[in-house]
């Protein structure tokens, strides 16, 4: 079969790479010069299969109205006129109950333990390298009242049969030895030993590599105009460079998926949700993190990847802008130097990224009601996580085989 996807990110490249393999034809077409420009470029490295919940959660938009007066907030709103974020934000908040976090976090776990997997089979087929490193996610708890507030995650895990690790302060240490330089700021933490990290832009070029090994063609520089669509079947897209014919498309372009898929009568509930992120070399690996730690006070993770130290976070909600505001990065620089004071941060570079968020945190898997068109998007802080998964499960159902995992509540049908 002839398979278009659309967008080169991490999502689009492993989707194109397990098309492949299926033994379909694949093109890929992206606008940039090359792969993981945009969102995947320089996210925050982790690969966070226990660390996985959704923003929709209980307390949300209590914490959300003190955060508007933090100066180092994890949630910036820049409210405006616009129907899909007022849309997108009420969806949300609908989502911030006891019942719906369960059901939301079950999914996401489900889903991005079949992507460890997945990422696994991967990487011992291809041998490819990306400053990987397999020592878990430390959720790091700077108050009593967060480590309490974990109980409900806690449940969620071993409800999923996802290892974990309730850490005191020694335990934390232990787990990120350069924390004893800053002990009496921690109370304790949750560990999450599966997880990994790595060095996303670094994996999707060398996967793209790979993939046009298999046979995979890629179009950059090209820009989607929309879909080719003739009696409620998909026959390709129309590019700035003119049509391209398939059998069937996989969109996978993040948070601009909604609006190519508008005109064609799909309401997609994403929106963009921009994080920002700071890349530092290190100058004192013992005052360095080994692995990933999610600073729970400000929601940024601090990730080693070699050499560097990938600091990440926030979630800015403004619409389709892409500007790098100095008061993100006086955030960034303030949570890693408090606990990690091993990189010069004069010497970072400062990046931005939309990441694709629905209501209730989990992606948009599959089929839609216009034949030979599947969704592969959505997939908000966690596209490095559950990218792997995500391809074999659109490979599955693009070949008409049954995917490995329960699909049934990932695709657009549970928003009606």
């Amino acid at each position: 079969m002839k398979v278009t996807v659309l967008g080169a990110g991490i999502i689009g490249v492993t989707t194109a790479y397990q098309l492949a393999k299926s033994g379909h034809e694949v093109t890929v077409v992206d606008r940039q010069s090359g792969p993981a420009l945009e969102t995947s470029f320089a996210n925050a490295g982790e690969v966070s299969f226990g660390y996985c919940s959704p923003w929709a959660a209980p307390g949300i938009p209590q914490k959300a109205i003190k955060w508007l007066f933090m100066e180092h907030a994890p949630l910036i709103l820049r409210p405006k006129v616009d129907w899909a974020m007022i849309s997108w934000m009420i969806r949300m908040l609908r989502n911030c109950t006891s019942e719906r976090y369960a059901i939301n976090k079950s999914r996401m776990l489900r889903l991005s333990d079949y992507s460890r997997t997945s990422l696994a089979e991967i990487r011992a087929e291809t041998g490819i390298a990306y400053d990987e490193r397999m020592q878990g996610t430390l959720q790091l708890f700077r108050t009593q009242q967060q480590l309490d507030a974990s109980a409900k995650d806690v449940k969620a895990l071993a409800a999923d049969g996802i290892p974990y690790e309730v850490l005191d302060r020694d335990g934390c240490i232990r787990v990120e030895p350069a924390l004893r330089h800053v002990r009496d700021k921690i109370v304790g933490g949750l560990l999450t030993p599966k997880d990994e990290t790595g060095d996303c832009f670094k994996f999707t070029n060398a996967l793209a590599a790979r993939a046009a090994e298999l046979g995979v063609q890629f179009l950059y520089g090209r820009t989607v105009k929309a879909l080719d669509i003739e009696a409620g079947t998909v026959r390709g897209v129309l590019t700035d460079q003119g049509p391209l014919k398939s059998d069937a498309v996989v969109v996978a372009l993040g948070s601009y998926s909604p609006l190519l898929l508008k005109p064609a009568g799909i309401s997609l509930p994403v929106y963009p949700v921009k994080g920002y992120s700071l890349t530092i070399p290190i100058v004192d690996a013992t005052r360095a993190p080994e692995s990933t730690v999610m600073d729970e006070t400000y929601k940024i993770a601090i990730t080693r990847l070699g050499d560097r130290i990938r600091v990440g976070g926030m979630a800015e909600i403004s619409g389709y802008t892409n500007d790098l505001g100095l008061p993100r990065r006086r955030t960034l620089e303030h949570s890693v130097t408090d606990l990690f004071p091993g990189g010069d941060p004069a010497q970072a570079s400062f990046w931005s990224g939309l990441r694709p968020m629905t209501p209730d945190g989990t992606p948009v898997i599959g089929a839609t009601r216009i034949g030979g068109l599947f969704l592969n998007t959505g997939h908000g802080t966690l596209g490095w996580t559950m990218s792997s998964g995500s391809a074999r499960i659109v490979a599955d159902l693009v070949s008409g085989r049954k995917a490995d995992i329960d699909t049934s509540d990932l695709s657009l049908q549970r928003y009606g």
